[in-house]
């Protein structure tokens, strides 16, 4: 009975100390960021045949007028890096930023993400850089959209091929991607 309870009281003091060592937070490295990254995500939209990737910046402090955010996200496909530019608003709670469409994207694969945050004067004042793996490799994807408007039309050069996948359809060059 003793050592069944002392291993009880062993067990409860384990606990508290994962949970208190769960709440601390290094609260001296937020020390001068302006945004922390809230969320980051390839989007494989089916319907359009189009893969991107997604990341969502939260503000930490009051966000100045003019200040931008620039992505350099690493094409999959090889080559020179995607650069996407987007203004700050200051009276929305998060900043976002897409990547234009993709290629090449691998399953388990990191990709490399570098985000600069600018002032109206263009002097950086945070830089933020990261990876993102994707849990799909981008052959999910059909060869053409679905859908060809903003109605939802279906794409005519798919008929009788209701997956999106053609024969013989040529496939991107991924050798550059590595």
């Amino acid at each position: 009975m003793r050592n069944g309870l002392s291993r009880s009281i062993l067990v409860g003091a384990a606990l508290v100390a994962a949970v208190a060592l769960g709440a601390c937070r290094d609260t001296g490295s937020d020390e001068g960021k302006l945004f922390e990254i809230s969320g980051k995500i390839f989007v494989f939209n089916y319907r359009l045949a189009r893969a991107t990737y997604v990341v969502t910046l939260r503000p930490l402090k009051p966000m100045g007028e003019g200040q931008v955010a620039v992505a350099s996200f690493q094409d999959p496909a090889g080559g020179a890096p995607l650069v996407v530019e987007q203004k700050v608003w200051p009276k929305l709670d998060k900043v976002t930023l897409e990547s234009p469409a993709l290629t090449c994207v691998v399953k388990n694969k990191p990709y490399a993400i570098a985000i600069s945050i600018k002032g109206a004067d263009g002097a950086v004042l945070q830089k933020i850089d990261t990876t993102l793996m994707s849990t799909e490799d981008q052959s999910i994807l059909p060869d053409r959209p679905l859908v060809i408007d903003q109605l939802y039309t279906a794409n005519p050069d798919l008929v009788g091929h209701p997956d999106g996948k053609l024969p013989g359809e040529p496939k991107p060059d991924c050798s550059k991607g590595g």
